[in-house]
């Protein structure tokens, strides 16, 4: 690609409103646009640096350091690519949506690569007052589905157990969808009857049974142009579950008491701790249904999947909840809740912070004022003989070597599967094992 073809593309991206950096294939950033400018380097100039320098403070490519790259996906495929990622940003790390397209010269060979960063507004990496909260590999990884199904009308079905947080999940879909304008509707159909459904849900007619003095509107039409929400719909008796199939197949529905049928309008995202498979061969679901409203299912990850994430979320719990603004947790009582098995998930996580709060005086939040005797709840396990310790205090380098020494020595250490754990990749697990023993 020559110079003036470049400096065309150049003044081009400038002209848009997203972030944007042209990059060749080593790695290093040509230019980047105003928007990149004034979102991610702060006004500071990005020419010349590599792209991993600046967006994750790393010394070699993502892939390297156990991320996924997406220009290294990008020239193996040869299209264009996305992946999300924690970027440096003047206001600290940030979910950002990156999406690399290969620009090829006059001969068809890739020459550059225009990368572009949408950062996630529905998701902090820091400790947030509301919305979803984490960093960890398995809240990324749903984060992640998340925004690719958003844009679409497809069925959402959130799967997971009980205080994941799946009702922020299903608002986070629908503020990251084009139906974002609309409203967003929940119903919880846990404890549904038969007549309390068809009029919560299809509404009614004036005079459609004692009582109805006037025509009520139904939650289908209230959805109309947004999201409807259905919760633990896994408790929804059979017979209920049919009028439900029946408005999803139909896209129509009709008031209690009325004879006119009437368009339906909504995005569906539904939500349930049980297991819907095995229900289905015990046919107390409908295969039907289950296959009409599973067409995008996402894990949200129990607590103990992400527990990486528990002082973000404590902190951020505890703005929430707070009725001091100025309050925070001692370090003991950070480690405290860090090490404790939350059966309950962030909903008891949620409840324990609160509960501490009231038992506070002071600004400082403790052990004492979390750990209640009379809580059923056991807290973390002792530690074994062979778990791992530190009789003082390292620099990291240290730590991270003296951690991966331990891990590889126990039973379990294959590299294969420690990698997994770890949450990096074979290569990079070999790399740091073999700079461990070099050290």
């Amino acid at each position: 690609m020559n110079s003036p073809i470049l400096s065309e593309l150049l003044s081009f991206l400038d002209s848009l409103p997203e972030p944007r950096i042209v990059m060749d294939a080593d790695y290093r950033i040509v230019a980047a646009n105003a928007a990149y400018l004034r979102e991610f380097s702060g006004g500071t100039a990005v020419a010349g640096r590599f792209c991993y320098e600046v967006s994750h403070r790393f010394d070699v490519p993502c892939d390297q350091a156990g991320e996924s790259c997406p220009l290294k996906l990008s020239l193996e495929a040869g299209a264009s690519q996305r992946v999300l990622h924690l970027h440096h940003t003047p206001r600290g790390d940030e979910h950002v949506a990156v999406e690399t397209m290969p620009i090829r010269d006059d001969k068809g060979r890739i020459a550059y690569f225009v990368e572009t960063m949408r950062i996630v507004r529905q998701a902090s990496s820091r400790p947030a007052a509301w919305g979803l909260v984490g960093r960890s590999p398995a809240f990324v990884a749903m984060l992640d589905k998340v925004l690719r199904v958003a844009p679409s009308d497809a069925a959402v079905s959130l799967l997971g157990e009980t205080g994941t947080g799946k009702d922020l999940v299903a608002h986070a879909i629908h503020e990251a969808s084009a139906r974002a304008a609309g409203p967003f509707v929940a119903v919880d159909c846990a404890g549904m009857t038969e007549t309390l459904f068809e009029s919560e849900l299809f509404g009614y007619e004036k005079g459609a049974f004692t009582g109805a003095a006037h025509r009520k509107q139904g939650l289908v039409e209230a959805a109309s142009g947004g999201t409807l929400f259905l919760d633990e719909i896994g408790e929804l008796p059979l017979t209920l579950q049919v009028k439900l199939l029946r408005l999803l197949e139909t896209g129509t529905y009709r008031r209690v008491g009325g004879l006119e049928w009437l368009p339906a309008d909504f995005r569906l995202i539904t939500a349930t701790h049980r297991d819907l498979r095995a229900m289905v061969q015990e046919e107390s679901f409908r295969r039907d249904l289950y296959f009409r409203i599973n067409t995008f299912p996402i894990h949200i990850p129990a607590l103990h999947e992400r527990a990486e994430d528990i002082p973000l979320l404590a902190n951020s719990l505890l703005a929430r909840v707070g009725r001091q603004c100025r309050r925070r947790f001692s370090p003991a009582a950070l480690a405290w809740l860090a090490g404790r098995r939350f059966s309950g998930n962030i909903r008891e996580l949620r409840n324990l912070i609160e509960r501490a709060t009231l038992l506070a005086d002071g600004e400082l939040i403790d052990i004492a004022h979390l750990d209640d005797p009379a809580d059923a709840v056991p807290a973390a396990p002792p530690v074994s003989d062979d778990a791992f310790r530190l009789s003082e205090v390292v620099d990291l380098a240290t730590l991270e070597r003296r951690y991966l020494a331990w891990a590889r020595s126990r039973p379990d250490g294959d590299p294969a599967a420690l990698a997994s754990r770890l949450g990096v990749s074979p290569r990079t697990l070999y790399r740091k094992l073999q700079t461990g023993r070099a050290g």
